[in-house]
């Protein structure tokens, strides 16, 4: 690999391996068949003549042997609209190899990372080409929430001036409660659909001598950061999304009474031994791999498990969706007002070098077509908030389900640790957390913290 680091782009073939122009028999899905969207791959693909022959280099977070495949079965049909030659690739290191390409004035044309602050750096630098108006235009309109996910992908230029630099493209999301229905069926609970039923149902599962919750934020070195999830999460329920991106830039201090609020909530549950399977003092050495286990032992630790999406990964083998355990959205506060917040995370497509190719490349993502072929795939985690792509070619229930929240959503934020400065979002925040959980007050870890915010001043 150090030598792939020092070979920038160059190096896209040799990793990826699949710059090949496709044919027919290398689509996943045969163009006509099936319940795609078709019609809008033949009028891109009639919009998009004269390109035969150009070159294209991606570079994308996509490196696992899963979503390298999946990512390719969607730009081979770009490919083969087009007959443009595609040269994809990525490392584990891929953030950094990012950087060291545009440093050497030498990145891919598509720059596609999960990093929007990295992204918001190098469109300071001039290194990243406006998508330009239309774009913004565009994904206001045609995702769910769409004023959220342009906003996303909007930077400040060189100038100063903040101009639409990215698309987003694969999304996550974080704002899940998983439970088992079998445990619900046997003790007669429901699915809560606001935020004070699910109180009511924690505190009813307390007097029927459970616990409710599973709760562990040990992750070594990175222990601390499932507590920042919740904080984010009930940020977005407690208080406004402007109120959200003021907390996550400093324009709001951190030890706010908002914020210092919405720490006691969360308080209500981490510090109340009888919510939490183990008691307030296994929180913190409870690694959260193995915190929700407790929902599948008999009878069952806790019954309740707020974690992302991918969490089911750490479910026991035997385990099946939908039988043995579910997940549904963690609801809105009734009283608040504040739609249908989602917090998660996702993808941000820029241009690093521009082209007729590339620009061709975002108009393709555009299209319903793109997202469906990787909603399709098997055993994929693909989630679009695309409004006119369809929901039935989801491989799964669950990611039908999940992508239903996305669509419902009336606002969706970036994971706010993950946009906040490294020394805070990836440390101050996750050590105040566990000084929290471990019995340190709200006034005394927000304001630690914004006294880290000040120290980088």
């Amino acid at each position: 690999m150090r030598n792939f680091l020092l070979a920038g782009t160059s190096a896209i073939a040799v990793i990826c391996g699949c710059a090949a122009v496709a044919s027919a028999q290398e689509l996943a899905f045969p163009v006509g068949e099936g319940d795609f969207s078709w019609d809008s791959y033949e009028e891109f693909a009639a919009s998009h003549t004269g390109l035969e022959g150009q070159r294209l280099t991606i570079w994308s977070p996509w490196n696992n042997e899963g979503d390298r495949a999946q990512w390719e079965s969607v730009w081979r049909y770009f490919e083969e609209a087009t007959g443009v030659d595609v040269q994809a690739g990525s490392s584990p290191n891929y953030e950094e190899q990012a950087r060291i390409d545009i440093a050497a004035g030498s990145p891919s044309n598509i720059l596609i990372l999960p990093q929007p602050g990295l992204l918001a750096d190098f469109a300071a630098q001039g290194a990243l080409s406006p998508l330009g108006a239309d774009a913004q235009a565009w994904i206001e309109e045609n995702y769910a929430a769409g004023p959220s996910w342009a906003a996303l992908g909007q930077f400040a230029g060189p100038d100063g001036t903040v101009a639409q630099y990215g698309l987003p493209y694969k999304q996550e999301i974080k704002s899940l409660v998983w439970y088992s229905p079998d445990n619900f069926a046997e003790m007669g609970y429901e699915v809560p659909e606001t935020m004070e039923e699910l109180m009511a149902l924690s505190e009813q599962i307390i007097a029927d001598g459970g616990t409710p919750w599973c709760i562990g934020i040990e992750s070594g070195g990175a222990t601390g950061w499932p507590a920042t999830d919740w904080i984010e999460d009930l940020m977005l329920r407690n208080y406004s999304p402007e109120i959200y991106d003021q907390w996550v830039t400093n324009e709001i201090p951190f030890n706010s009474p908002e914020v210092i609020d919405v720490l006691n909530v969360f308080g209500s549950i981490v510090k109340n031994g009888a919510m939490v399977a183990g008691g307030t003092q296994a929180i913190s050495t409870t690694a959260f791999g193995d915190s929700p286990l407790g929902l599948f032992t008999v009878p069952p630790q806790c019954y309740l498990h707020r974690q992302a999406s991918f969490i089911a990964s750490f479910f026991p083998a035997d385990t099946v969706a939908g039988e043995d355990y579910d997940f549904f959205y963690l609801p809105p506060y009734e009283s608040k007002d504040l739609g249908n917040p989602v917090l998660g995370s996702g993808n941000v497509v820029t241009i690093a070098s521009d082209s007729p190719a590339a620009r061709a490349f975002v108009d393709f993502l555009m299209t319903p077509l793109a997202h469906e072929i990787w909603m399709a795939a098997p055993n994929s985690a693909f989630l679009s908030a695309h409004s006119g792509a369809n929901p039935d070619v989801y491989s799964s229930d669950a990611l039908r389900q999940q992508g239903e929240i996305l669509l419902n959503a009336t606002t969706f934020r970036f994971d706010g640790s993950d946009l906040m400065p490294g020394p805070i979002g990836a440390g101050a925040f996750w050590t105040g957390m566990v000084d929290f959980v471990n019995g340190a007050s709200a006034e005394q870890v927000t304001g630690r913290i914004q006294a880290a915010w000040d120290a980088l001043q």
